[in-house]
């Protein structure tokens, strides 16, 4: 259900790519796979790659939750979503390393919550996002009200959940919500060259700017806050090989070979 395959670029660099491989329920995710998509997180961490591509065999990324086989008499919401999907998520929000998704197709409920958990999101032109929970007397989860209402406002937000609309991969980034989006046949390998150029990049710094972008969404910071929080990531990565080696590179003027601490 969840693959892990860690290859190397052509200069040797570790990249992770993860694959949610269950296309004939659309990737959906029970608790299980939700537990094992967090150990393949840590096992690519403990790895040590400089790069991590999450993705979804078949025609969708994720459908989300798979209730086939749930009784909502007794259903343990609670469990599932705050016992087991938001530490996982938590824990792709955090990984070390740069992380990238390629989404075609539908992108719902924790299926949104994995790409909103993922630094730099390719989705399919054709992807389905929004919310469709109308039809199920739920509510949508994993992130989504926090995404949608800061990108779209609550207008447009609570039109797509009365409505239950789906937007196309194009109308979400256009409306801020995702990287790039691009035909469908082009996605997956466009998410792997991009993360295959991160992977040979300066890691240290990715990550530092990565923690400060994650501060500013969670704590709001201001202005001279986080240019406080700037200053000291760029004085802690002087002390850092990459910053060494990005220097004398300039200096010489010659392409940087970065190790990635």
């Amino acid at each position: 259900m969840i693959d892990l395959e860690i290859a190397t670029t052509s200069t040797g660099t570790a990249v992770a790519h993860i694959t949610l491989n269950n296309p004939a329920k659309l990737n959906a995710l029970d608790e299980q796979a939700v537990r094992d998509l967090g150990d393949a997180y840590a096992e690519a961490e403990r790895a040590g790659v400089r790069a991590l591509v999450l993705s979804g065999e078949g025609r969708a990324f994720c459908a989300g939750r798979d209730i086939s086989g749930v009784d909502p008499q007794d259903d343990d919401v609670m469990g599932y979503l705050d016992g087991i999907v938001t530490p996982v998520l938590q824990r792709m929000s955090a990984f070390p390393a740069p992380t990238f998704a390629a989404a075609q197709g539908a992108c719902l409920g924790v299926g949104l919550g994995l790409l909103i958990a993922t630094d730099v999101v390719y989705v399919a032109d054709t992807a389905k996002i929004g919310s469709p929970f109308a039809a199920l007397g739920a509510t949508l989860d994993s992130g989504g009200h926090a995404l949608f209402v800061e990108r779209l406002g609550a207008h447009r937000t609570l039109d797509l959940i009365y409505s239950g609309r789906l937007m196309s991969g194009s109308e979400a980034v256009a409306a801020g919500l995702f990287s790039r989006a691009l035909p469908a046949g082009d996605v997956h390998e466009a998410t792997l060259a991009a993360a295959g150029r991160a992977a040979e990049g300066a890691t240290a710094a990715f990550v530092a700017s990565k923690r400060l972008v994650a501060a500013l969404r969670d704590e709001r910071l201001g202005l001279w806050q986080s240019m406080r929080q700037e200053n000291a990531a760029q004085s802690a990565l002087c002390d850092t090989d990459d910053y060494r080696e990005g220097f004398a590179a300039f200096q010489e003027k010659r392409p940087p070979v970065f190790e990635g601490h």
